[in-house]
């Protein structure tokens, strides 16, 4: 897919990968509305620039058809590719574990994010195409200890995109799921103040430019899963 002219929909794009990917879009061309919970974070991160914005939260379902209109309508009823970046994360033990921990995740990460696509994906059966880039984790590879909440969301999502690859196909829709590691993000940051580079781990442009390239395969084909690694972290 040639991205340029194309309508894109990126969820939690304020900061970290969500931001860099749409950067990288709005030089390709691209028509790209961003959403996120904050619009003073979406206006400054994307000050003087293209983007259109909308401010939600993923979280609050019981808007969630509403806010998923005003983006379909942004673009007039036409969506080229949604890119689910929107997540959160909490790390405890089992003996930490509490309910509302897990659903305050599985509500973005999961349930949030699954009922989003829903709208979204109406518009593109109805085009006969679409791309979906679901922004997962290697956590949905293995768990680990402390990751009984977030692996387990991130487990999830990998099954949601298994399943809408196979639903999807007869429609022309492609489904993916990138999976970084250690990013230097802001992730897991309560007051959202994203991390410097380092040298040997992961930023925001390489996984970007995994999402991108994945977009830009030509449509008889798709990526179902790509993993992201640092190369030397250690």
């Amino acid at each position: 897919m040639n991205v340029h002219g194309k309508n894109i929909v990126i969820t939690g794009g304020s900061l970290g990968i969500g931001k860099e990917t749409a950067f990288q879009l709005l030089k390709k061309g691209a028509n790209v509305l961003v959403t996120g919970r904050s619009m003073d974070r979406l206006q400054s991160a994307f000050v003087n620039s293209n983007a259109q914005l909308i401010s939600f939260d993923i979280s609050d379902i019981d808007n969630l058809s509403q806010n998923a209109k005003k983006c379909v309508d942004v673009f007039n009823g036409k969506i080229d590719v949604l890119i689910n970046n929107a997540g959160i994360g909490v790390r405890k033990s089992i003996d930490e574990l509490t309910f509302n921990d897990f659903l305050n995740v599985y509500n973005v990460n999961v349930f949030g994010l699954s009922l989003f696509t829903k709208n979204l994906v109406k518009v593109m059966k109805n085009q006969k195409h679409g791309t979906i880039i679901n922004i997962g984790s290697t956590a949905s590879l293995k768990g680990y200890k402390n990751g009984s909440i977030y692996a387990s969301s991130k487990f999830a999502l990998r099954c949601l995109s298994q399943c809408w690859q196979s639903e999807l196909r007869p429609y022309n829709i492609r489904v993916c799921q990138i999976n970084p590691s250690e990013v230097t993000t802001a992730f897991g940051s309560l007051d959202r103040v994203e991390r410097e580079d380092v040298h040997n781990k992961l930023s925001p442009r390489e996984i970007a430019h995994s999402i991108i390239s994945a977009i830009e395969m030509d449509e008889r084909g798709f990526v179902n899963e790509l993993n992201i690694w640092a190369t030397n972290p250690f």
